[in-house]
């Protein structure tokens, strides 16, 4: 039996690796999705001693909504403070994406465009009333 390289090294070049990813059962993807830092966490944190926990999943590299409406303008200050210093330590962004409301990623993540200011209040709509189920 003649054993030819170049054919089996061109066989496993020519396989991609969206080929792999497209065959993983949903599990599969789901389980490599979560491994690499890629889930979207939701917090609302009611005392400054819940800072760690945000720097907590933003060294995991998981990206972090923080809702400040639940603490006092001075604990969302201190915890702005903690959570910057994280996110400088890890190369990360925080962008602010709503009144008390801010975006925390990673290093891992990019973000695209931003959210305007509200500088002309003349074009702004409050929709606060907004009730949407789904």
């Amino acid at each position: 039996m003649k054993l030819n390289l170049k054919s089996f090294f061109k066989e496993k070049e020519d396989k991609t690796i969206e080929d792999e990813y497209y065959n993983l059962t949903t599990e599969e993807a789901l389980k490599d999705a979560n491994s690499e830092g890629r889930k979207l966490i939701l917090l609302e944190p009611r005392a400054f001693s819940e800072s760690q926990q945000i720097a907590d999943h933003l060294k995991n590299r998981h990206t972090v909504v923080v809702n400040f409406k639940r603490v006092t303008t001075d604990q969302a200050k201190r915890i702005i403070d903690f959570i910057s210093g994280t996110i400088y330590a890890i190369g990360g962004e925080l962008q602010k994406i709503g009144g008390g409301i801010f975006l925390c990623t990673p290093k891992n993540i990019s973000v695209q465009g931003k959210i305007t200011e509200e500088d002309n209040k003349d074009k702004i709509h409050d929709n606060s009333d907004l009730d949407i189920e789904w």
